[in-house]
């Protein structure tokens, strides 16, 4: 079976709206998959400091930095599943990516000053939900490009996301149909991911 790196930076766990979309979606890819999760919610992930940019590359990286970015590295396909916060998605997630984004391992600056992706993946999806009425193709939305780019920095050329929006301000009804409906475009996406 092929490898499916799922990130989950879900900090409400089985509270989380975005959990509820991400599951059935798994449970779909699991068919296809051998799926690893990578719950950020458990783990301890400190931002990139001083003490730690000095030591980044692959010379320096800590044991637990150097396997996350392999199973990316080394993944068919990765799923990203993070809540909408302060227009993107949690801290820990950017962080995360911080501390697995190295030269040598899941992407190369070449000598002509070219960059070359490392990532095996050629799909992510991001999966996701937002509290306002903020749907994907809004400039205020910056999730989904700053997930593009780094798609482009690791070398995975095909990036979708599937989103539910307007989560805190709709009626009950109409927050469970959208959450129902982003569980179908899901399920379709993944019937070729």
């Amino acid at each position: 079976m092929e490898k499916l790196v799922f990130i989950n930076a879900c900090i409400r766990r089985e509270q989380s709206r975005t959990l509820g979309i991400a599951a059935p979606l798994l449970a779909q890819l699991e068919k296809r998959y051998t799926i690893t999760e990578i719950d950020l919610s458990q783990r301890n992930i400190t931002p990139i400091n001083a003490a730690l940019f000095h030591t980044r590359g692959t010379a320096g990286i800590s044991k637990e930095d150097a396997d996350w970015a392999k199973a990316v590295a080394e993944a068919d396909r990765i799923v990203v599943a993070a809540p909408f916060w302060d227009m993107s998605f949690p801290s820990v997630l950017k962080a995360f990516f911080e501390h697995i984004s190295v030269p040598g391992l899941t992407f190369e600056n070449n000598p002509d000053g070219t960059t070359r992706g490392n990532c095996r993946a050629s799909k992510l999806l991001y999966i996701t939900t937002r509290g306002m009425d903020i749907p994907t193709e809004s400039a205020l939305d910056q999730g989904t490009p700053y997930l593009k780019a780094l798609g482009w920095l690791w070398g995975i050329p095909e990036v979708y996301t599937v989103a539910a929006w307007g989560m805190d301000v709709k009626e009950s009804s109409q927050v469970q149909k959208a959450l129902e409906e982003a569980v179908l475009r899901g399920l379709q996406l993944c019937e070729d991911f």
